[in-house]
Formats: structure tokens, sequence, C-alpha cells
């Protein structure tokens, strides 16, 4: 009498297959957002808004950039205002504006 055995025996590797990567790759942060914030003193050229598109609006005594950055043209306060129920605005203003309650 002969016994024969057939066994189904399935191996899996011990290790993963070492092939490159197609994933892997990142971009560098953009930095985008407030640098100074409402009240704050800055100086002409300083930067107070980094954005994409026209998140915040130039106000009074701010330019926008080439990429939309606000900054600056004279030396004084940074002031974020409303303009419609939509649109924000910043502004430097040489003295200290009013703080209004709501």
């Amino acid at each position: 009498m002969e016994l024969r055995f057939k066994l189904n025996i399935q191996l899996f590797a011990s290790h993963k297959g070492v092939t490159s990567t197609k994933n892997g790759r990142d971009s560098n942060a953009q930095r985008l957002g407030c640098k100074l914030f409402d009240g704050q003193w800055c100086h002409s050229g300083s930067i107070i808004y980094r954005q994409r598109g026209t998140k915040i609006h130039a106000g009074n005594n701010v330019k926008r950039a080439g990429d939309d950055t606000l900054f600056a043209l004279i030396d004084g306060y940074v002031k974020f205002e409303r303009v419609d129920r939509h649109r924000q605005k910043v502004s430097v203003y040489p003295t200290k504006p009013e703080v209004t309650a709501k």
C-alpha cells in the first residue's frame, strides 16, 4: 500500500520586492497667510499678507505685488477693514486707528 500526499503550499515573500516607487515627491510649502495682524506696527515695504488671488484687497497705503502679496507703502499701523459682506481690505495708517466695539 503506497500513500502519496499532494501538498499545495504557497510561499510568500518575507520582504517587499525592491523596485523604485513612483510616489514620494512633495512640493515645498508656500508659506501663505497673514504676516502682520490688526494693530501691529509696520515699516514701509513690509509684507502684510501673502496670498494667491485677492482674498484680501489692498486699502489705503497698501499695494498689491505681482504674486498678489500685499505690502505697506508707509510706516504705520495695520488695520483690517470690511469692504462689504464678502470682501475685506487691509490699510496702513500713520496713527493708531480707533477701536470700535460692536
